[in-house]
């Protein structure tokens, strides 16, 4: 019995074709990650070119909510991960001067959206301080 049988689908059978779509599609989805996080992190007074490396923009995004960035480290936990999620998105919101609403609707659920809304909008960054600090 091969795992082929299990799943029922062999996913070392893509073609080339679907190789390189996959690839194109990945380096353009997190091409449109980093634009909205360098300008934030320019807004928050942090080196823009940080969003340009995976796990630090992370970091630094969470810096940027108010909080350690250590909690990088509970976010690989598979539920407390969505928690600390929404609780970095109000963080961030807070921070730019955005409602709770918003920051859980376009922060935390549609992610890439909220983060261009502050981005390339008004909002500008107060640092206000949170108790996880």
């Amino acid at each position: 019995m091969q795992l082929t049988d299990v799943i029922g689908y062999d996913y070392n059978s893509m073609s080339p074709e679907q190789s390189v779509g996959t690839a194109i599609g990945s380096i353009i989805t997190y091409v449109l990650y980093v634009i909205p996080l360098w300008r934030i992190f320019t807004k928050a007074g942090q080196p823009g070119w940080l969003a340009l490396i995976p796990i630090v923009n992370a970091i630094y995004l969470i810096k940027v909510s108010g909080y350690s960035g250590w909690f990088i480290l509970l976010t690989w936990i598979p539920i407390v991960g969505w928690i600390l999620w929404l609780i970095f998105s109000l963080g961030l919101g807070r921070n730019f001067g955005k409602s709770g609403v918003f920051s859980v609707f376009l922060l935390w659920l549609l992610h890439l959206i909220g983060l261009y809304i502050i981005a390339f909008g008004s909002a500008q960054y107060r640092d206000t301080r949170t108790a996880l600090v």
